[in-house]
């Protein structure tokens, strides 16, 4: 291949429009990206053909409909930059590895060996290592989906981990590659807003359960983080039992109001261990048993009206549900709708925001995870960098 010159910047803002088109839809031509870029034919063309040379972008012919020009179909070139997308959850973890269309493809994974944050950071490095040993250069950035509120880039608390501050800096220390970190249920909510159920809505709210609620408000694609970078924790909203104390410090805490630890309480059981299970199965058994439909029935109402809550501060185009909100609105759907409902200002109520499935399913936080990786490999900077790896 030849040796790619130094593009200029004002080149390679067309050019990462262009790669963002191609990210945004899979399967997009050539000539759709070029009218709604507002690209000459010959524009296009030639944008494409330097993509090609830097091993960013592939085009293969598209199928010929009409008498119109022929085009191309536009992806991802199979020797481009790739990042890793880690996802850090209460039982478990995963690594994959993602190229410019931010589809990650799983590579390892597996439950966590320890209750310690060293030994599974450890573990989580190592398998970085081998995606890097294995790709080289191509890597150009992890991301990591965390389950913990993460501030300023750090973990500053990991409740339902049980770990405190911790530093996850050797998970990239080896390579040396940028290390982004986020929330799980906050970039599970971009990737939504992006590619899923909210796709082109400008403003977007997100909730999830899992351990607890978590979610994000999501604006132009770009989640609303606060000044630190840890907004979105919406589980500690003041809306459960006052008294109650909540593993983060404060008591009153609605995650403790809305999950399996909820549902336990209502039932008088143990706090179970694993709180996601707990309620599936008690979701999955309510339709034949009072008591259990009683517990899931008071845990979907209180989500419903804290949720209602939410839309009537933060006045979203599209609310999206992850995780285990959708089964939950689902065991009781006639109370969920009603507690909702009852929750709006009533000028909200004759044209409130759809509440939508997401579609990301337990794979949208390593997909914001990817999404959040390439951000920062899909810069001026970012390519300069990439285009003097060929020239090496």
């Amino acid at each position: 291949m030849a040796s790619p010159s130094r593009v200029g910047d004002a080149r390679w803002r067309g050019a990462l429009a262009v790669l963002e088109e191609m990210r945004r839809e899979p399967g997009v031509t050539r000539a759709a990206v070029a009218q709604r870029l507002g690209l000459s034919s010959g524009s296009a063309t030639e944008i494409t053909a330097r993509l090609r040379d830097l091993t960013l972008l592939s085009e293969t012919p598209a199928a010929v409909a009409g008498r119109g020009r022929p085009t191309t179909v536009l992806g991802p070139h199979p020797d481009g930059p790739i990042v890793v997308a880690v996802d850090l959850r209460q039982e478990d973890w995963r690594c994959a590895v993602a190229a410019l269309d931010g589809k990650p493809e799983i590579v390892d994974g597996g439950p966590h060996a320890s209750r310690s944050p060293e030994p599974v950071i450890a573990t989580i490095a190592e398998a970085v290592r081998r995606v890097h040993d294995r790709y080289g250069e191509r890597v150009r950035a992890v991301g990591v989906a965390v389950t913990a509120t993460v501030q300023h880039g750090r973990v500053v608390q990991a409740s339902t981990l049980g770990w405190d501050a911790v530093d996850l800096g050797a998970i990239a220390a080896d390579s040396r590659l940028p290390l982004l970190i986020g929330n799980d249920a906050t970039l599970a909510g971009v990737a939504e807003a992006r590619e899923g159920a909210a796709a082109g809505a400008a403003t977007a709210l997100h909730v999830t359960i899992e351990v607890g609620v978590g979610g994000t408000l999501v604006v132009g694609g770009q989640p609303v983080s606060g000044a630190t970078g840890a907004g979105g924790e919406f589980g500690h909203l003041p809306l459960g039992e006052p008294g109650l104390r909540c593993p983060c410090g404060a008591t009153g805490c609605w995650d403790l109001a809305v999950d399996g630890r909820a549902i336990a309480r209502h039932l008088g059981d143990r706090p179970p261990g694993d709180p996601r299970t707990y309620a599936l199965a008690a979701i999955a058994k309510a339709p034949g048993d009072p008591a259990v439909a009683a517990a899931v029935e008071r845990a979907a109402t209180g989500f419903a009206a804290g949720l209602a809550g939410l839309i009537n501060a933060l006045d979203p185009d599209v609310v999206t549900l992850g995780g285990l909100a959708q089964p939950l609105r689902t065991a009781a759907e006639a109370r969920f709708e009603a507690a909702l409902t009852g929750g709006l200002m009533r000028f909200r109520r004759a044209d409130p925001p759809r509440v939508l499935a997401a579609v990301l399913g337990d794979d949208g936080a390593l997909h914001g995870a990817a999404l959040t990786a390439l951000d920062h490999v899909l810069t001026e900077t970012g390519m300069n960098a990439w285009a003097a790896t060929l020239r090496t």
